[in-house]
């Protein structure tokens, strides 16, 4: 793939929470190439390194990109208004593999949760989880619902269940073809955790701080487990971010 960076429109821009923030950004030719679990690079003026952001979601010639501000750059990126131009390169990395009859669990904690909306929706099949500190950081709650079978976990209760995602995971794991994940690097290892024991296949789409967003520097890197017996480092950025499970090293 040919990586140019693309000015696109911002057409819509939506503050879901206090640090929250919901971009629909056009282009046609890019939107119909894009894959679940795959992600945009974005410049943000005034700064050297580019933002990597999930695609939470294409609808036609759209992008929607739900991020969160935790730093200069992003919050320099939230101002953007509606009218001026995102510049982006995309899609980039390898995304989940669904396989739309089989029953599938999509598990999203935190800021991990947008990017598993457009892979649910993939599923003819698909049982949603997401989880939150509490009901101030929930997101996207009507999105999931919309797309069948939901359960809303925070830590403290105040919405939906009182819990963690793994807890929500055990009693749905027994009839589950395939579990898709992607959230902070503990709630990670507890999903693979379970899936393995259960027996049942496990992509995670892992987090990483990126610099170049195409497997030209390290600055990605994870320890990965070979075929060989063996282990190595690949790129977040290019290899992934999704992996399967048991490629990875915790």
């Amino acid at each position: 793939m040919k990586y140019d960076a693309r000015p696109c429109p911002l057409v819509k821009k939506t503050q879901l929470t206090d640090t929250i923030f919901d971009f629909r950004i056009s282009n046609k030719e890019l939107a119909e190439i894009a894959k679940p679990g795959q992600f945009v690079h974005i410049r943000v003026p005034g700064k050297t390194l580019r933002r990597p952001i999930s695609i939470c979601d294409i609808n036609g010639s759209e992008f929607r990109l739900v991020f969160e501000v935790r730093g200069e750059g992003t919050d320099i990126l939230s101002q953007t208004e509606v009218g001026g131009e995102v510049d982006v390169i995309a899609p980039l990395g390898n995304g989940f593999k669904i396989e739309p009859d089989k029953r599938t669990v999509f598990i999203g904690g935190g800021i991990g949760v947008p990017p598993m909306l457009y892979a649910a929706k993939q599923s003819k099949n698909a049982v949603t989880i997401t989880g939150f500190r509490d009901k101030s950081a929930v997101i996207l709650e009507k999105d999931f619902k919309s797309i069948g079978e939901h359960i809303l976990m925070t830590d403290n209760g105040s919405a939906g269940r009182q819990g963690f995602v793994t807890e929500a995971l055990k009693d749905v794991i027994g009839n589950a073809d395939m579990v898709c994940a992607c959230g902070p690097m503990v709630m990670l290892r507890g999903v693979a955790e379970i899936a393995s024991q259960a027996g049942v296949p496990c992509q995670i789409s892992l987090e990483e701080r990126m610099a170049c967003g195409v497997g030209a520097c390290l600055g990605c890197a994870v320890l990965v487990n070979r075929e060989d017996g063996t282990q190595g480092y690949k790129h977040v950025c290019k290899n992934g971010p999704v992996f399967n499970a048991e490629e990875v090293v915790f």
